[in-house]
């Protein structure tokens, strides 16, 4: 196979492989509005499941980047597949049990395999793509599948809810997360028979000297790099801002119109980021990473406003226009994961893997910054807890305008 056809399915399966985080993350954030009316969750304890999915990131995300560093990336990807294959067995499980400890636990599991998915296609897609804007404009394009994963996950929990929340259970939800099993395992299938190139496992000499211990110990690490660290505390509050803006708006408009047209709704969101991805990837090569992200936040702060300020009561048909902004922030939060990944792994080089796993760690935000807004919508409303995401994104900006600037250009990295 030539160098070209290789590169070409690599990135064919890391894009399949995209499809799948978002699938399988978005499934654990709509089964929100099953477990409140299942087992009586308030607003803060039914983003347990995606807390529990997230923080499985912050707990394999620095060792799963040693895995890849030392197993690259065919192995990597394939024992994420069978993780994750597991998880949402037990997530498929907890709706038999009836068992709200189990269906956590599932999501928990399943939040390993999406840590590990992500350690692969990121730094895989950026470096196919020969980094910078190209690298971007790759990940972008690779995004637009996990947007498409994103965009079923919820509608198809919302349509199998029906137009009540009244009797929903986990176990009425399960043709999705079947669906899932059987992705999983065709995934695993399509990445064993794939020849996928690896540009930053450990070479042979670099194995013998560390079985030795006689390796000459790296005085710098990823987090010598203050562009990647500002860069890994952006992840946090972006997969934040991305899950909670959806979320938060799920399990709130549930409760007061039909769980299917918020469902389809939500699923909108996601859509959205598919088309804003879309639009990435095809304008990545030209405009730089930083322009990107500081427009996009700045915009989805506007949006975000919206929701605030704008009454409940106003509506666009049968929709509520605070809904019609949270969908919009879909074309904003798009192109941030892999404007700020661009930026935090540029000139990193031979630190990139190790990297990878620190930024994967902070992915948690994903879960923890959702449930610290639930938690404020316990206490204040949900739609007064989206003040915490306008912080988050504020921060982006200067992230983007300031933050994102390498100024430890002295430090070799090849």
């Amino acid at each position: 196979m030539s160098q070209k056809n290789s590169n070409l399915a690599a990135i064919i399966v890391m894009f399949a492989l995209f499809f799948m985080i978002a699938f399988v993350t978005n499934l654990a954030g709509s089964m929100g509005t099953i477990v409140t009316e299942q087992f009586g969750a308030s607003k803060a304890l039914s983003q347990l499941g995606s807390l529990a999915n997230f923080i499985a990131y912050a707990c394999m995300g620095i060792p799963a980047g040693l895995i890849l560093k030392r197993k690259g990336y065919k192995f990597t990807s394939l024992t994420a597949v069978i993780i994750g294959f597991i998880g949402v067995g037990i997530q498929f499980l907890s709706g038999y049990v009836e068992s709200f400890a189990v269906y956590v636990a599932g999501a928990f599991v399943a939040g390993f395999s999406m840590c590990m998915l992500n350690i692969v296609v990121n730094p895989m897609l950026n470096t196919l793509g020969g980094g910078g804007n190209k690298g971007n404009q790759l990940i972008q394009l690779g995004g637009s599948c996990n947007s498409i994963g994103g965009t079923i996950a919820p509608v198809f929990v919302g349509w199998l809810v029906g137009g009540s929340l009244k009797g929903a259970t986990v176990a009425k939800a399960a043709p999705v997360m079947i669906l899932a099993m059987a992705i999983f395992a065709v995934a695993f299938l399509v990445i064993l028979f794939t020849q996928i190139p690896e540009p930053h496992m450990e070479t042979a000499e670099e194995k013998a000297a560390r079985k030795a211990g006689n390796k000459e110990k790296d005085p710098h690490s990823p987090l010598s790099f203050r562009h990647f660290v500002l860069g890994a505390i952006a992840i946090f509050f972006y997969v934040g801002i991305e899950v909670g803006i959806p979320n938060t708006a799920n399990v709130y408009f549930s409760q007061q119109i039909s769980p299917a047209l918020v469902g389809t709704i939500v699923g909108f969101y996601w859509f959205s980021m598919l088309i804003g991805r879309l639009i990435g990837g095809v304008i990545g090569g030209k405009v730089s990473s930083k322009a990107m992200l500081a427009a996009t936040a700045s915009a989805a702060i506007v949006l975000i406003l919206g929701i605030i300020f704008i009454p409940e009561t106003v509506v666009a048909g049968t929709i509520p226009v605070v809904l019609i902004c949270m969908m919009l922030c879909g074309l904003c939060t798009s192109v941030m994961w892999g404007a700020i990944f661009n930026l935090a792994a540029e000139g990193l080089g031979k630190y990139t893997a190790a990297a990878s796993g620190i930024f994967m760690a902070l992915v948690c935000g994903g879960g923890i910054i959702p449930f610290i807004q639930n938690a404020i919508a316990d206490k204040v409303g949900s739609l007064q807890s989206y003040w915490l995401l306008v912080a988050c994104l504020t921060y982006l900006i200067y992230y983007a305008v300031s933050g994102s600037k390498n100024v430890n250009k002295d430090i070799k990295v090849d």
